[in-house]
């Protein structure tokens, strides 16, 4: 993407929005409206819009309409801002994926990236003239310093953009002359909504003002005011006060375009000096370099699709893995090398892996499962989307196309800075601490993958026993002699939870990432209603 055109071309270029997208129609409708009015701010730019989830047009639909149009009126760049309000995921890896691919598509069209809107000083003021209205719907007079602003952000995996939340709270706070400031999230991150709004009606202000920090309607944006109208029945001695969201306003309107006008001179600037991806931030430390990757494909058009999927009820919603021939061909032969039938069909992925990594027919016969772990073990890829390894071998280990498919998450923080520290001073190992890491991160929605570490097995059944952790599945099958039968005996013996192990000394990072594979295989294969014969 060239990010630096001469300053002579930039009144005539294309602008394409791209919106996240929703199932709430009235978030569709809200969105178009503010396209209308960014065309008619802007008509001197053919403006055109997509959604990244759910809705269509997607946003590689709208640029190919883009590209024609532009061409026709003799334009060969187009400004691509993201109308999102702050630089998380979306803005940082989904939306500019599409643009890539559109690049690599039309290489004689400059494209051009766009920041999100961000804390823009006319957002700053929209939030004031959403404050205003809604503390005149009140019967009541009460002071600003008797008033605690609850700030409700979207919530995202990416600090960076969480604080400026907390930032944007702390200027109207200042700015306002609030008594105190909160700020919540509707998901993701933490306070969530009904803790923030609890919390707040607990410091003891006469009003509370929640402002949605949202640009348009939605089902969270309802499920907030649903959250304050519960607060308000439960709290009737409290003013509180629904304010706005921005909405299809005009201030908006102008960011857009000024964002465009940015990106088309090559000065979009993203929040990049404390970007996960780029600096070592506390706790996210393994992010850093990490490749773009679209999230959201998943997702992309899914309204359209289910539409058409409902006008053609056989037409399978995934597509079972296919194995390349030669691990088909490996396959055929591990089936026809045994005896299967003593194991029951549902093990039958994961134990024939296990054979294919190991090179050995014998090494199923001391691999124990425990009762439903396989079932278990899908049901929780699926639904929680995240393993959790002892070390990089095991994670590397593992299919990339069925995690991408599934859109399953990895994580291993045996190298992270936190790891090390902590091994340091509880005197444990580093894999050891990386389960403990992964005990207070993740909770129980997880799997868990041990090839390596008898410690890290070790520490996991004594988080299992002593302190309530419940991963979905624990694999467990380091390999070595000092402790690794011990440590596998004692997963054996750890009721607690579903556990997949073996006995003896045999086992490894390969043997870990095998069974995953096995059960990912099984969890595609069951969304796509397919039954291997």
């Amino acid at each position: 993407m060239n990010l630096a055109p001469p300053a002579s071309s930039v009144s005539g270029f294309g602008i394409v929005i791209a919106g996240h997208g929703s199932r709430d129609p009235d978030a569709v409708r809200e969105f178009e409206a503010l396209v209308t009015l960014v065309r008619a701010r802007a008509p001197q730019h053919a403006v055109s819009h997509g959604y990244l989830e759910f809705s269509s047009p997607t946003i590689g639909d709208a640029l190919v309409a883009a590209v024609s149009a532009n061409v026709a009126a003799g334009s060969t760049q187009i400004a691509v801002v993201p109308a999102v309000l702050l630089a998380a995921r979306h803005a940082k890896n989904d939306m500019p994926a599409e643009v890539l691919a559109m690049a690599r598509d039309y290489p004689a069209i400059d494209f051009h990236f766009g920041a999100p809107l961000n804390l823009h000083p006319q957002l700053l003021q929209l939030a004031q003239e959403r404050i205003i209205a809604a503390e005149a719907t009140s019967t009541q007079t009460i002071r600003r310093s008797d008033t605690c602003l609850v700030l409700v952000g979207r919530g995202t995996t990416d600090p960076d953009a969480n604080s400026e939340v907390s930032k944007l709270a702390r200027m109207l706070e200042e700015g306002m002359g609030f008594g105190s400031a909160m700020v919540c999230y509707s998901g993701t991150a933490k306070p969530l909504v009904a803790d923030g709004l609890r919390a707040a009606a607990q410091l003891g202000f006469a009003r509370l003002v929640v402002l949605p920090f949202f640009l348009f309607d939605g089902v969270l944006v309802k499920r907030i005011y649903a959250a304050v109208d519960d607060l308000q029945h439960r709290e009737s001695n409290v003013d509180i006060v629904k304010a706005g969201y921005f909405g299809a306003h005009q201030h908006v309107a102008d960011v857009i375009i000024e964002r465009a006008r940015e990106a088309v001179a090559g000065r979009a600037d993203m929040n990049c000096s404390l970007c996960k991806y780029r600096v070592q931030i506390v706790g996210f430390e393994e992010q850093v370099g990490e490749p773009q990757r679209a999230h959201h494909l998943l997702v992309r058009g899914l309204l359209e699709k289910e539409l058409q999927t409902m006008a053609e009820p056989t037409t399978a919603v995934a597509m079972p893995y296919v194995p390349h021939p030669i691990e088909a061909e490996s396959f055929r032969i591990i089936a026809a090398g045994r005896d299967w039938s003593a194991f029951p069909a549902a093990h039958l992925t994961v134990l024939q892996r296990l054979v294919h990594t190991s090179g050995d027919f014998n090494a199923v016969d001391n691999i124990f499962v425990s009762a439903g772990a396989v079932e278990t073990g899908i049901r929780a890829l699926l639904r929680c989307k995240q393993i959790v390894t002892d070390v990089t071998m095991v994670q590397t280990g593992l299919k990339r196309a069925l995690l991408e498919q599934l859109g399953i998450e990895t994580w291993c923080g045996v190298h992270d800075r936190e790891t090390h520290l902590l091994s340091a001073a509880q005197g444990i190992t580093r894999s050891a601490a990386g389960m403990r890491r992964a005990f207070e991160k993740f909770g129980n929605d997880i799997v868990l993958a041990i090839g390596d570490a008898p410690t890290a097995i070790m520490e996991v059944t004594r988080l299992i026993r002593d302190h309530g952790w419940r991963p979905q599945l624990v694999i467990g099958l380091p390999v070595g002699f000092v402790g690794t039968r011990e440590s596998k005996e004692d997963l054996r013996r750890c009721l607690q939870v579903p556990r997949i192990t073996n006995s003896g000394t045999r086992g490894g990072s390969p043997w870990a990432a095998s069974v995953v594979n096995g059960l990912m295989i099984d969890a595609q294969n069951q969304l796509a209603g397919y039954v291997p014969v």
